[in-house]
């Protein structure tokens, strides 16, 4: 579904992403783990024709997308939840949600995210800047849903949260995944994350250096040492 092949991308003069390469197929959780600094948050950027520069190639189910503008990168059945939320703080749930459905045609219902979701129906009303950080996270991944996605990509979505409410998220995201989502994850929480994986990448250095199944990489050496304090 998703193939990034030989991508490089750079802020000005600096180059971030070294060749980078790695797939999505269509029904998997894929997992991309790294530190802070290797270039996880750029890669996504660069997927959704948001990084500086960049080349080489991004195919979204045959389509090279590198080069088009991000709404139509959405439009063609792709949605981000960014790492900060990027939530509009002054509008309500419901309003949020709104926006989320009109960037693209068969966009979702709020019905089916409530009962994902039960608090953002008692929230509906009220303002997203005044959620927790939970609830701000859960409305972030619900506004991409309504754009009915076929891929859906989170950038660090347990970060600042709770172990209540990562637990919360993780397991949404496989609930999803179990009726038909695909989902590139890109997470901090390295065991829970390829607890729910299928396969997993580890970039570091801006590179991809590892590439195992969910369960082979929780249990390499260099994984379980650098990431899992094992």
């Amino acid at each position: 579904m998703l193939e990034v092949l030989h991508l490089n991308a750079f802020y000005e003069n600096l180059q971030v992403l070294w060749d980078v390469s790695l797939s999505v197929d269509e029904g998997e959780i894929v997992t991309l783990i790294g530190s802070n600094g290797a270039g996880k948050s750029t890669l996504v950027s660069a997927i959704f024709g948001l990084a500086g520069k960049a080349h080489g190639s991004v195919r979204f189910s045959g389509e090279e997308l590198l080069g088009k503008p991000t709404y139509d990168i959405v439009r063609k059945g792709m949605a981000l939840v960014p790492e900060k939320r990027e939530l509009f703080p002054r509008m309500s749930v419901r309003e949020n949600l709104a926006l989320g459905a009109a960037v693209r045609d068969g966009a979702q219902d709020t019905g089916r995210l409530y009962d994902l979701f039960p608090i953002l129906r008692e929230r509906e009303g009220q303002l997203a800047g005044t959620l927790s950080g939970g609830e701000q996270q859960m409305l972030a991944i619900a506004r991409c849903l309504m754009t009915g996605p076929q891929l859906l990509v989170l950038d660090e979505p347990s970060l600042g949260l709770s172990p209540k409410y990562v637990s919360v998220v993780l397991e949404t995201l496989k609930r999803l995944n179990g009726e038909g989502l695909t989902i590139l994850l890109v997470e901090q929480n390295v065991r829970r994350a390829l607890e729910i994986s299928n396969r997993g990448y580890v970039m570091e250095g801006g590179r991809i250096t590892l590439e195992e199944s969910a369960g082979a990489l929780l249990n390499h050496p260099h994984v379980r040492s650098a990431y899992l304090g094992l």
